[in-house]
């Protein structure tokens, strides 16, 4: 297979925008040529994080956001080829993750909008989406997605590997030097810290770590917090927001609570929970690289190296790939798979029954 390019598209569950990447790929790499990312507005961001609780009219104020996002997405991919100064006509196809708004795998669904079809109409080109409906079609839990990209183009055959994406849900994918690779999603990454941060400060992430920096661990509210059960539950397993929230987040709050020593407990719950996960599902690791927004959390990444102080922990940027474009790219990655006709999931992975070509097209 030569070499192609395409285009991927993610926006994660942490709902602050749209990240795109070109990517020149072929059987054994992926190169990211050009980046680019926006911003979603704050009434977008609001409506859409609306969405994942069940509200009046629903279903016409999803459609409704399907269409604003195809819209966005549009936007994203037209200031992507211009400033890479790309023509389309050179890119295969375009990768869309899509807007998760609710994940539940248990009762056999997951929902992704962003309107892939007016996406193709707006842009006249190929758009494929909806990856992750196939593989709980399956049986399986239709993510994490990441880990087959994981191991195509990060996996190496004398080390034991593990990449840690810290998005909104942090998930470890696990890429032994031989044998299976697995992958799941041990809890919440961001996502908590960023709700706590916006409520009381009016921020939309806490840079650095610095906020929860002035504040101490609530060991009593940490070992509560700990206590839900999917920390304990073994692979393959995924989550979202509907497991992890607001309310449930506040379900053990006590009112003398320190707003900062929240957040640190909160920054302490994602650590703990990344670096157990690790040691209890992963196989010897030998060095872990970090990708995602929590990648920049200066505080965050000193507390893994302290939990985890025989691992070499360093960013995806030394495998290529810089920590904000691995997921963008993992959808180009997809999209490939699936102009192909190669299966893309990891049934180690994800659970699902056997190996299934993941993707809707939608043909210009």
């Amino acid at each position: 297979m030569s070499t192609e390019l395409y285009i991927g598209m993610m926006s994660g569950t942490s709902m602050d925008g749209v990240d795109a990447v070109i990517a020149e790929l072929d059987e054994k790499s992926c190169h990211v040529r050009h980046t680019y990312s926006i911003p979603y507005s704050a009434e977008l961001r609001a409506e859409l994080l609306n969405l994942h609780s069940p509200a009046h009219n629903e279903l016409e104020l999803a459609a409704s956001a399907a269409n604003r996002l195809a819209h966005l997405y549009a936007e994203t991919v037209r200031a992507l080829l211009a400033s890479a100064y790309v023509d389309k006509s050179r890119i295969r196809a375009i990768g869309c993750h899509g807007q998760t708004i609710r994940h539940r795998p248990e009762l056999g669904f997951t929902l992704q909008l962003g309107n892939a079809a007016l996406l193709a109409e707006l842009l006249d080109m190929t758009v494929i989406a909806d990856f992750r409906s196939r593989d709980v079609a399956a049986g399986g839990q239709g993510a994490p997605l990441v880990p087959a990209f994981h191991q195509a183009v990060f996996a190496h055959p004398q080390a034991n590997r593990a990449v840690i994406n810290i998005g909104g849900i942090a998930n470890i994918t696990d890429l032994p030097s031989a044998g299976v690779v697995r992958g799941f999603d041990s809890g919440p990454g961001n996502m908590l810290m960023d709700a706590w941060i916006e409520r009381h400060q009016n921020k939309r992430y806490d840079a650095e770590g610095r906020w929860a920096s002035t504040g101490v661990v609530i060991e009593k509210l940490l070992h509560q917090w700990l206590q839900y059960p999917y920390f304990s539950a073994s692979p393959p397993k995924s989550t979202g927001r509907d497991s992890f929230n607001m309310a449930w987040l506040e379900q053990h709050l006590e009112k003398g609570y320190a707003p900062e020593d929240v957040q640190r407990t909160l920054l302490e719950l994602t650590a703990q929970s990344i670096a157990t996960a690790v040691t209890e599902f992963c196989d010897n690791v030998d060095e872990a690289y970090l990708c995602g927004g929590g990648a920049h959390n200066s505080l965050l990444l000193e507390r893994l190296q302290g939990l985890l102080p025989a691992i070499k922990i360093r960013l995806s940027d030394s495998l290529g790939i810089g920590v904000n474009w691995v997921e963008a790219a993992a959808f180009a990655w997809l999209a490939q798979q699936c102009v192909e006709g190669k299966p893309a999931n990891l049934p180690s992975v994800t659970g699902a029954k056997g190996a299934r070509i993941l993707g809707a097209i939608y043909a210009r």
